[in-house]
């Protein structure tokens, strides 16, 4: 089925972000704060896992993914990118190698390997897995669950390496990383353990004021902490012809009623290739091998790297600018489009227009209000002529055809947030 930008301007059903329980457990001011103040835990569980086992395993991998693996310790994991031929992302994820022969990737990358490995001459296998993903993360986190397990394994863990623990009676793995840009492990084991290993984080955490992440704000730390993620920073790069195969291929794995990609905002792309991104343009670029040109995309990568034309940054959004659009709800006559707080909930790639004197500069995604900051922020890959940081640029809320506002912003970082996810862990228990 050949799908059009004007195909996914038409809503989901539902909200995508229920995917990670429910909206709020506390509310979602108190639990945005979590991850500053003391800490959270939150369920990816809905994450695919595919393990990958066989002499040519690794390089299946490493024929369709952009990272270097020169060197690869048992244990370690590596933010994996798959791109097209044009440098473009298809999908990206964690992947992790629990031996020589033996790798699990987690989220949809898993897919489109699988289908390289059915179309492809490799001797490898490929298993479903059906695991929990527990993120813990946040200043007391470390406390959390070194009171759970053998602390010093924890302490001892390098950043994105996943460790052996023993916790609730069962033995998982700890994957040290920080997605909201704080101190943290993601607890990862088969799905039955996991209600055991959810309930205990939760009693041990109660005396560190430990929160449930809901739904509603489980995205922002994303957006602070500068994790672009598909389907709201970029529509994955498989609408073209040349990709007809796998596109039927991956729908195998959704809803009848879903579809691969849902595009709101005022930015009027034709194609839907104009809402691919690379992996340069989503702040990515050192994951981006250029040592080797044997993977898919890499000649497009190489080129992109050394010249890049847009780079990622945060901006804030004038606040004025965004209670004029608010306001303009509770007048006669009419009113802007509605922008939802926290966040977009149902899972769009909400893109806005970014101007200077009128003309495009870039794109604005996963815009959000942050509590904490008490900004409205967003992510934006903009030309590299205009990403200076203290740049003035206009965002344009409304969608084509409605009433359109240009807001005023400037550019800012991204992180936006402090990051402090490569901390010292003993420093911190």
């Amino acid at each position: 089925m050949a799908y059009t930008v004007q195909d996914m301007r038409q809503g989901p059903e539902g909200y995508a972000w229920s995917r990670f329980g429910l909206p709020e457990y506390t509310d979602w001011m108190d639990e945005s704060l979590s991850w500053k103040k003391s800490c959270y835990i939150g369920d990816w569980s809905f994450l695919w896992q595919h393990r990958f086992t066989g002499p040519d395993a690794l390089k299946l991998i490493a024929d369709f993914t952009v990272n270097s693996f020169e060197t690869f310790e048992i244990g370690q994991s590596k933010h994996a990118i798959h791109t097209n031929k044009d440098g473009k992302v298809i999908h990206e994820g964690v992947l992790t190698k629990f031996g020589e022969e033996d790798f699990m990737v987690h989220g949809r990358g898993g897919y489109w390997l699988s289908f390289n490995l059915r179309h492809g001459d490799y001797d490898a296998q490929v298993t479903r897995d059906d695991w929990f993903m527990y993120q813990v993360s946040g200043p007391r986190a470390i406390k959390v669950l070194e009171s759970l397990t053998d602390a010093e394994v924890l302490l001892s863990a390098k950043f994105m390496h996943a460790v052996p623990v023993r916790i609730a009676g069962h033995d998982i793995f700890a994957l040290r990383q920080g997605m909201a840009g704080e101190l943290g492990f993601e607890l990862q084991g088969p799905k039955e353990f996991g209600e055991d290993v959810y309930q205990a984080v939760l009693e041990a955490g109660r005396e560190h004021h430990i929160r449930k992440m809901g739904g509603r704000i489980a995205m922002i730390n994303h957006l602070e902490a500068s994790y672009p993620t598909i389907a709201s920073d970029y529509i994955p790069a498989i609408f073209d012809e040349d990709m007809a195969d796998y596109m039927d291929y991956f729908l195998t794995s959704m809803p009848s009623f879903a579809q691969p990609a849902y595009i709101a905002g005022s930015f009027e792309g034709r194609d839907p290739s104009e809402y691919y991104r690379s992996p340069v343009e989503l702040g990515w670029a050192k994951v981006v091998t250029t040592r080797r040109s044997d993977y898919l995309g890499a000649g497009a990568l190489a080129a992109e790297k050394s010249n890049p034309r847009r780079v990622l940054r945060t901006l804030e959004w004038n606040a004025e600018d965004v209670a004029a659009v608010q306001n303009s709800l509770l007048g006669e006559g009419e009113h802007y489009d509605f922008m939802e707080m926290p966040r977009d909930q149902r899972g769009y790639m909400w893109c806005d227009r970014i101007e200077v004197d009128g003309a495009l500069v870039g794109t604005a995604t996963s815009r959000g209000y942050s509590y904490f900051f008490r900004k409205m922020l967003s992510l934006a890959t903009v030309n590299v002529e205009h990403a200076e940081i203290g740049t003035r640029v206009s965002v344009i809320w409304g969608a084509p055809g409605h009433p359109q506002k240009p807001i005023r912003a400037v550019v800012r970082p991204a992180p936006y947030k402090e990051d402090r996810s490569r901390g010292e862990l003993r420093t911190a228990s």
